[in-house]
């Protein structure tokens, strides 16, 4: 099983990569060393845009897939009972509702 990345060692390999010192690393995304060096010893935990400022700086390009589970650990199944007793015209709402979801998170992305 591949490690979660975090925050932390995101901009730590990031670094190592791009080869640059975290002074460098401020410098080039308008932030105090300080910052760097608190994200990568864990103490503090980036918002996205910071996080994304600090990758870009150091030439790598955030990006985040969001991916549904596999079935048999889903909560949605526990909805299968709701959703068969709904009525036909209910359930063309349900699927309604669902498609402007994903076509809504689809023009975010």
């Amino acid at each position: 099983m591949r490690p979660r990345a975090t925050p932390r060692s995101l901009l730590i390999e990031a670094r190592r990569i791009g080869r640059v010192t975290q002074r460098e690393l401020a410098q080039r995304a308008a932030t105090a060393q300080s910052v760097v060096a608190r994200i990568e010893g864990g103490t503090t935990s980036p918002t996205w845009d910071t996080l994304s400022r600090l990758l870009e700086a150091a030439g790598f390009e955030l990006r985040v897939t969001l991916r549904a589970a596999p079935g048999a650990q889903s909560h949605m199944l526990g909805d299968v009972g709701r959703i068969l007793r709904l009525s036909p015209e209910a359930r063309l709402i349900e699927l309604r509702n669902a498609a402007s979801f994903l076509a809504a998170a689809r023009r975010r992305a």
